[in-house]
């Protein structure tokens, strides 16, 4: 694909490395001679000092013979108008913009949702854009996930899958996988799994049969949620209630997280696995030094308790009783003082911490200080720009093992050269694993076994070396 990009800041950048790995052609813009300076000599792509958001500028670099175009800047307006802009001359270019107005994306959603039947001929998409990513909304979703899972992993979902997730899991010293070979794991469980990658430092592998687990690995394992529980205490994790619940943080994210969270303690499945079945009510809190913010989240959440304080103020932590609580979760603004609060809880008892941080490069910082779950906000939101670049037969992309794997979610296309075939003899070890199918015409998806044939239409989940070309012409029918 051809493909402009104009931002060329931490996640421009970011989003650059990845397409240009894949063998994309790949323009790069911004108008900071500094920031086009530091872009140009870590990327091998062209990379232009320009305004943007000039249709003339960006006609000469060549928008016409341009696949797509993703709008990064730190600006949304000029993000958004760039889209408009373009939409207006060359309509047939895929339009991705990166809003973090939350107002600007929920408005845009519902207009479009209200006015289905008018967006669904051949009318333009709003403003032009046809996809708007939310860096906020990628990373409150990814902190609730691990929250639901009681915050002792990663925890990777797949589209509307309401079955399978994949979980990120450390084997301890001395627990039931201390030591075991893959192919030997059927005699502990008497339910299918599957061992997706295993990551040890700083190495992260596809598994074979004859793998042997060792303590300090971490792993990722596929299956169905009613047994994550009990691979959690094969691994050696405790796996405790999740009554006491300290939110730090009142901004943006925060107020999505506590949205999602205090919703979600009424599901049934975060009720039944981890005990939250009544209200949250005073377990739940939200602390902030900011008044105004405080003052919102009063407002917007009556049954938690909000407090404006220091996280960090010892006396105030020691009178609420918060070094006794379950999770802290940390969500303000502040990445680097993110991993702080959460290691400083840890150090005061606290069982379980889940932090925000900038990218995937502090994940291992995070492992370090103790902290269970590390969510990358930069990381989310190239993930969820490349799954839509990745053509109409990919449906998602999510990155593990700190960007050396992804899991990619695709329909497999009439023409792949895999349709027709069984899962046996199209095995690659080392090189792919097939995790989910679903098959053409099914609600459900299924762990995938070894004379499985694989027809036009299924749905597959695959993890993959991150941008392998390879693989993706196979199952996805990429050029």
């Amino acid at each position: 694909m051809n493909i402009m990009i104009i931002g060329a800041g931490f996640t421009g950048i970011q989003l650059a490395r990845r397409l240009v790995n894949e063998g994309n052609k790949v323009v790069l813009i911004d108008n900071d001679e500094d920031t086009v300076g530091h872009a140009s000599n870590r990327l091998d792509c062209t990379v232009q000092n320009a305004d943007g958001n000039s249709l003339e500028n960006l006609e000469e670099l060549g928008i016409a013979k341009m696949d797509a175009l993703v709008t990064v800047t730190g600006n949304d307006e000029i993000n958004m108008i760039t889209c408009s802009l373009v939409d207006a001359v060359y309509p047939d270019v895929l339009k991705i913009a990166r809003v973090r107005n939350y107002a600007y994306y929920v408005n845009t959603n519902r207009t479009a949702l209200h006015h289905a039947e008018t967006f669904s001929g051949n009318h333009r998409p709003l403003y032009g854009i046809d996809f708007m990513v939310h860096p906020d909304v990628e990373a409150a979703e990814a902190i609730v996930n691990a929250v639901e899972h009681g915050a002792v992993s990663d925890v990777v979902s797949f589209g509307d899958n309401e079955n399978f997730e994949l979980s990120a899991i450390f084997i301890e010293k001395g627990s039931a996988f201390d030591g075991i070979a893959l192919k030997d794991i059927r005699n502990l469980v008497d339910f299918k799994i599957i061992i997706a990658f295993i990551e040890n430092d700083d190495e992260c592998s596809l598994p074979a049969g004859n793998t042997v687990l060792k303590s300090g690995n971490r792993i990722g394992i596929l299956t169905e949620k009613e047994n994550i529980k009990k691979l959690l205490e094969l691994c050696g994790t405790k796996v405790d209630a999740l009554k006491k619940i300290a939110l730090v943080g009142a901004g943006r994210i925060g107020t999505i997280v506590a949205d999602h969270i205090i919703e979600k303690s009424r599901s049934s499945f975060l009720s039944r696995l981890f005990g939250t079945s009544r209200k949250i009510a005073q377990d739940f809190v939200i602390i902030d030094s900011d008044k105004e913010l405080c003052k919102a989240a009063s407002e917007r959440f009556p049954s938690a308790k909000v407090f404006c304080s220091d996280a960090t103020d010892e006396s105030f932590i020691r009178e609420e009783g918060l070094d006794k609580f379950n999770l802290v979760i940390a969500a303000t603004h502040n990445h680097e003082m993110n991993m702080i609060i959460c290691a400083y809880f840890e150090t005061l008892g606290v069982e379980k911490t889940v932090t925000l941080t900038a990218s995937s490069a502090f994940t291992d910082i995070a492992r370090k200080l103790d902290i269970e779950v590390a969510v990358p906000l930069r990381d989310s939101v190239v993930d969820s720009i490349i799954s839509h670049l990745r053509g109409k037969t990919v449906t998602g992309v999510h990155t593990v093992c700190n960007g050396q794997f992804e899991i990619v979610e695709c329909d497999l296309p009439e023409k792949s050269r895999y349709t027709g075939k069984t899962l046996k003899d199209i095995s690659a070890p080392g090189e792919y694993l097939l995790l989910l199918i679903k098959k053409a015409g099914s609600e459900l998806y299924e762990l995938p076994q070894g004379d499985t044939v694989l027809a036009s239409g299924d749905h597959l989940v695959l993890i993959e070396k991150t941008g392998d070309k390879k693989v993706l012409e196979k199952f996805a029918g990429r050029e």
